[in-house]
Order: structure tokens, then C-alpha cells, then sequence
């Protein structure tokens, strides 16, 4: 694929990879690409003639050919989405991604949703006679299941139909258009415009306090206007279609439908969020006043919360770099892990150069193609800071989950709810973390040790406290009547900076942080954000129980990659000895992790002489 963008590059360092997609296709006029769109107007047709109103007997070919269509749209649509975030202004990528939407959603609007709605209301007796005597039944069993417990919740065949042709023209295409408009934001800072990747770089990097707070007025400054009103009127669309449509399905309230996919009951979510705010979120504020006290400030303002330390190492982290010490933590663990992980930077499957046009933030996909190979692509947008390695460990995390779980489960099943998802990536942090706190308590540097602990909890306040504080105001969000103007959901969200980091001064002012909700893509997938906390709790309650389980650990934890959505967290957990459905499970996680992390930095931080 040729690409003539300029890359920004802030060192003289090589410049950070970018993906090769000609593994897939050569091109958007490569022949193969319009191959696989004609096997689908032949498949699907196919697929409706041999199966509707047979699946009483014919259930296990159903299913064989529903994973050949599914792996041919894997591929399509990877390669397009991929195209698409790499180029958010490409106009021939977003024409090709548009038509093809239109012709899967139409042909699976036509020939495809009888299959769940038939499945779903197969008689017990023949469904499990067909998982007893067919073997593509049996090691679909899990994926059935989920089908089957949506029966309550799927509408008659014609409304299933007309909303899948429609999809298209969803809340789907609110977000595509929200990524395309945030690229283009540009942020007035004194070296000259920055994008939002560049600047939020900035507000971490930047040693000088009120230079910080001068970039995030400049951050907050030009969210509002124009692009907070544009950022509310794509949220009312997302959140009125929600509701509509949740109403017509019978779910119960807005959550509904994201715990059930996520296969975690609703009693265990609210555990979640109310351990969070109860055991985490004083621990946050406790954090933050000893990063106050590092810092020598008498208070802190919201631009400081990810301020690097007067004494943490600012070096520029080549991306080369960043990459052997990811590959070495990850072989200090597992071999396994490593292998795979470098597997994905030989394949180039990895676009880590930050420049404009470009989707921000970072992602992993991993699919299963035609063949049954599994492929994993990483996308970020790598500065070299210190968290950039850890976001390339958390993408790389996801990377060799997809790609165990691809072989072992098939494309109906490789993919893990998000909530178990997450765990994968922030294991990798962790793995990460401890790999190089291993090496500092090696070197005897009390200082870069603090400051590698003190980034560790931050990362985790930020993926628990931030991530926690954003699911309730989605919940506020979606439990509002009627239409949220801009200072609306401003007045919310500075409410829910208050109630997860303190009333103001303590240990907090929240000067220019209204606007600040408006930049958090994520809000365009309802529900999404818990996942993180409950992945980081779930990983330290992993880890707590690691020296108990000695050498058993690392085959015990490859299997529950392997897993992908096979098994739901209870499964999961219990080769480890662990039960997520006891009510204090997410406290102790708090206290393993955080609260042990925190009194030693605290110590750490009491050690240190008085200079620093």
C-alpha cells in the first residue's frame, strides 16, 4: 500500500512503523477484493436456500457455512476499517467501506436473519440431540447458547430484517463521521497547531505546571463551540436510538444489553462500580495528594493528574526500543507470549507513526480469515513516552489473545466479551511493569523506581477510577429525557469529576475541564468502558494468586486466552481459584492492587532525601 502522508517526528529517532495490508489485499482495485464480494451475493442467497426452516436437522452444516461467510467479511471488513483509520481522509476507502456496508447489510438483512431467530427457537430436545451427535454442534455449544438466551429480546423476522439493511445508517455511522471531524481538531499551542494526539502528549510531557495548565486551556478552550455542540448532537443520536430500540427488545434498562453480551450479571457490574467508588476512588485521592507533595505543590489542577515527576526519566524511547523491552517482559513470562508478540511486528502488522489524519488513540484487531489463519493488526500513535510502552504492551496483549484464541475457537467464538477482553491487555501491561520494576530494584534507583510505580498507578486509576467515573455518566446520560445540549452534559461530567476525585481543591481544582467529555470516542459505544476496570481487577486478582500457583500459572493463563468467548468469567477464573460471584471480589482486587501499590510508593516516597 503506498502512502505519500509526511510523518510528524518531535526527534531526530527512526520513524515508528506503519502496517502492510497487502497480506490481505494488494489494493482497493485489487481483484480479490471484488472476488470476495461476489462469494458473498452467492453465499448468502445460498446459505438461506439450503437452511431456512431446517435447522432442526441441519444445524451443524448451518453452522459450518456460517463461519465461511463470517471469515470472508472478516477479511473485507479488516482490510477497509484498517484502510479507513490509517487514512481518515481518504475518500476512496470511505466509498468502498460504505458500498460494502450497504451490500452485507442488505444481503444479511435478506438472507441471514432467520438463522438466529430459527435457532433461538429450536426445541430444546432437537437442539441438543444435534450438540450430542455432531461435532460442529458440540464445539459451538457456548455460541448457541448465547443465541438462544437472546430469544427473549429478538423481534419478528421482518423488523430483524429491515433494521440489519438499515445498519448502515445508524449510530455506526455518527462515530465513523465523530473520528473523522476529531482529526481534524487543531489545538493552538505556543510551537503552533497540534492535533488532539499531539496535544494531550503534550499536557504529559510538559515539566512546567502552569505551561501544562496553559495547554489544557488551549485543549478545553477548543473542544467547546462548534465541536462540543457537534460532540452532543452525535451522543442524542446514539443514545435516542438506544433507547428505542432497547425498548422494542424489552430490555431492562440501558445496561442491559452490554452485561448480558458481556455474559456478567447485573448484581456482579454493580458490585463493580460501587466497590469503585467506595474503595478505589478515596485511594485516588490519597495518591494524588503524595503526588502533590512530590511535585511541591501545595494542591494539584486537573493538568497535572498525568504529569511526569520533577525526577522521572524524559528520554525519548525509540520505538525499536520500546518494542525489545515489550518482547522481553513478555519472554520473562512466556515464551509463547513473546513469540507471538514479535510475530506481529515481522508481519508489519503494526502502524505506530503519529500523524495527521489518522484515528487517535490506539486499537488492536485480530479476525480469523478465510482458511481459518488468525491475523492481529495493532494501531497507535507512538510518541516515546514512557506510556507509549505501555500502550504498545496493552495492544500487543490483545494481539496474542486474538491470535491463541483465532485456532482454538474458530471465528464465531475468538473473540472475548469485552470485559474478559481487557484482561489480556492490561496482563501485558503488568507483565510489562514488573519486568522493568524487576530491573530498577536490580540497579538500586529508589527514584526511578518511585516514578515507574507512580506511572503504574496512575495507568491503573486511570483504566478503574477515570473508566468507572465514565460509565456512570453514560448511565446519566442515558437515564436523561430528552435531548442534552453541550453545557448539559458539561454539568454532568464536571458532577462525576467531583464525586470520583473530590470536591474542588481537594486534592483537585477543575478549572478548563468542561469541555473534556467531548474528545471520549468511546461514548459512541454504549457501555463500552467498564470493561477496563473490570479487566484491570480481574488481571490483579490474577496476579495475586500467581506465586501460589507457581509453574501451573503460565499454562493455566494461555488456556484462558485460548478460551476467547467460550467460557464466561466464572469459568474463566476458576482454574485459578478464583470466584468473581463472591460480593467482595472486586474490593480485594482494590486492596491487592492498588492499596499495596500505593503504601509502597508512599514508603518509597518517605526514603527519599530531602533534595529530591
Amino acid at each position: 500500500m503506498t502512502d505519500t502522508t509526511d510523518a510528524i517526528r518531535t526527534t531526530d529517532a527512526p520513524t515508528p512503523p506503519r502496517w502492510d495490508l497487502s497480506p490481505l489485499y494488494a489494493g482497493l482495485d485489487d481483484p480479490a477484493f471484488d472476488a470476495d464480494l461476489a462469494w458473498l451475493k452467492t453465499a448468502y442467497p445460498a446459505f438461506s436456500a439450503a437452511f431456512q426452516g431446517r435447522l432442526s436437522t441441519r444445524l451443524g452444516e448451518a453452522l459450518e457455512n456460517w463461519e465461511r461467510i463470517q471469515e470472508r467479511l472478516n477479511r473485507i471488513f479488516l482490510y477497509l476499517h484498517l484502510r479507513h483509520a490509517a487514512h481518515l481522509e481518504d475518500e476512496a476507502v470511505k466509498s468502498r467501506l460504505y458500498e460494502a456496508n450497504i451490500l452485507t447489510d442488505g444481503l444479511g438483512g435478506e438472507h441471514a436473519t432467520f438463522f438466529p431467530i430459527e435457532l433461538a427457537a429450536l426445541s430444546d430436545a432437537d437442539c441438543a440431540a444435534q450438540i450430542a451427535s455432531d461435532p460442529r454442534c458440540a464445539r459451538l455449544k457456548p455460541w448457541i447458547e448465547k443465541i438462544r438466551q437472546q430469544r427473549p429480546f429478538m423481534l419478528s423476522a421482518e423488523v430483524e430484517s429491515a433494521l440489519t439493511k438499515r445498519a448502515t445508517f445508524g449510530s455506526d455511522s455518527w462515530s465513523a463521521y465523530y473520528d473523522e471531524v476529531e482529526s481534524d481538531l487543531r489545538f493552538s499551542l505556543p510551537e503552533g497547531p497540534r492535533t488532539l494526539e499531539e496535544t494531550l502528549h503534550r499536557l504529559a510531557e510538559e515539566p512546567d505546571s502552569d505551561q501544562r495548565f496553559a495547554i489544557l486551556t488551549a485543549l478545553n478552550g477548543g473542544l467547546g463551540g462548534s465541536f462540543a455542540r457537534f460532540s452532543a448532537q452525535t451522543l442524542n443520536m446514539v443514545i435516542g436510538g438506544k433507547g428505542v430500540e432497547d425498548r422494542e427488545r424489552g430490555y431492562a434498562h440501558a445496561m442491559d444489553f452490554r452485561n448480558r453480551n458481556n455474559r456478567l450479571p447485573d448484581a456482579m457490574v454493580t458490585a463493580l462500580h460501587q466497590a469503585v467508588e467506595a474503595e478505589a476512588a478515596p485511594l485516588g485521592q490519597r495518591y494524588y495528594r503524595l503526588k502533590a507533595r512530590l511535585m511541591g505543590l501545595p494542591r494539584l489542577r486537573w493538568s497535572d493528574r498525568n504529569a511526569l515527576l520533577p525526577f522521572a526519566d524524559r528520554t525519548h524511547i525509540p520505538f525499536d526500543e520500546a518494542l525489545e523491552m515489550v518482547q522481553s517482559a513478555f519472554a520473562s513470562f512466556s515464551p509463547t507470549l513473546a513469540g507471538l508478540a514479535a510475530g506481529v511486528a515481522t508481519a508489519r502488522a503494526i502502524d505506530a507513526q503519529a500523524r495527521p489524519a489518522k484515528q487517535s488513540g490506539a486499537f488492536n484487531y485480530s479476525v480469523v480469515l478465510p482458511g481459518g489463519g488468525s491475523v492481529s493488526y495493532v494501531l497507535m500513535n507512538y510518541q516515546g513516552s514512557s506510556r507509549d510502552v505501555m500502550t504498545l504492551a496493552h495492544e500487543l496483549g490483545h494481539a496474542v489473545h486474538g491470535l491463541l484464541a483465532g485456532p482454538a475457537q474458530g471465528p464465531l467464538l475468538a473473540s472475548a466479551p469485552m470485559a474478559y477482553a481487557e484482561t489480556a491487555s492490561i496482563f501485558a501491561e503488568m507483565t510489562t511493569f514488573r519486568f522493568l520494576r524487576e530491573r530498577l530494584r536490580q540497579n538500586g534507583n529508589p527514584q526511578a523506581l518511585l516514578a515507574l510505580l507512580m506511572g503504574r498507578i496512575e495507568d491503573f486509576l486511570n483504566t478503574v477510577i477515570r473508566q468507572i467515573g465514565f460509565s456512570c455518566f453514560e448511565q446519566q446520560m442515558h437515564a436523561t429525557n430528552g435531548r442534552l445540549s453541550a453545557p448539559d452534559l458539561s454539568r454532568l461530567w464536571q458532577e462525576n469529576l467531583i464525586r470520583f476525585y473530590g470536591p474542588e481543591g481537594e486534592p483537585f481544582t477543575y478549572a478548563a475541564t468542561d469541555h473534556l467529555w467531548s474528545y471520549i470516542s468511546h461514548f459512541h459505544n454504549p457501555f463500552y468502558v467498564y470493561a477496563y476496570a473490570c479487566g484491570e481487577l480481574l488481571t490483579q486478582s490474577l496476579y495475586a494468586v500467581q506465586g501460589h500457583l507457581g509453574e501451573r500459572f503460565e499454562s493455566h493463563y494461555l488456556e484462558l486466552l485460548r478460551a476467547g468467548g467460550s467460557r464466561d468469567v466464572t469459568a474463566l477464573l476458576s482454574p485459578f481459584g478464583l470466584d468473581p460471584t463472591r460480593p467482595d471480589f472486586w474490593k480485594q482486587g482494590i486492596r491487592v492492587s492498588l492499596e499495596a501499590m500505593l503504601a509502597e510508593a508512599e514508603t518509597l516516597a518517605d526514603a527519599l532525601p530531602p533534595a529530591a
